[in-house]
């Protein structure tokens, strides 16, 4: 009876010894995942947009072109613009937890707000807005 006890806790350190080399093996695997993880940068408008509305779409899109061109041909960055009056739009608004307009930028669980600084410089300093846009993107690779 002895020998079965102990034949029996024997058995069950070596599933535990495996199990946990297991979840170790899984941990490496998604560490390495997370360092791909892409950088998206959201614009969230609506239909109807005023000359800074549609200057902070273009002059982000500018920067990420002047910037980022490589990152962008490989999809390590991406540009979405978001029409918040458009179906289908709201799951994503709500994913990114935009209210209303926004400009995000989004890398695995970071999340980087940028609304007010380009509102703020999009058509009068727009040099200041390529600096925060870089301030932002560049810790995310």
């Amino acid at each position: 009876m002895k020998r079965s006890i102990s034949a029996l806790a024997i058995f069950v350190l070596i599933i535990s010894f495996f199990a946990v080399n297991s979840v170790a093996a899984d941990k490496k695997n998604t560490a390495t995942v997370s360092k791909s993880t892409k950088v998206e940068v959201y614009y969230f408008h609506y239909t109807r947009r005023c000359v800074t509305c549609e200057a902070v779409e273009n002059e982000t899109q500018k920067v990420l072109k002047t910037l980022y061109a490589n990152q962008l041909k490989a999809g390590k960055i991406k540009f979405t613009s978001v029409n918040l009056d458009e179906d289908g739009s709201e799951a994503l608004a709500k994913k990114c937890k935009a209210e209303g307009q926004a400009l995000l930028i989004v890398s695995g669980t970071k999340r980087v707000d940028l609304t007010d600084q380009a509102f703020m410089y999009a058509r009068s300093k727009p040099a200041k807005l390529k600096e925060e846009l870089k301030k932002a993107i560049d810790p995310l690779f």
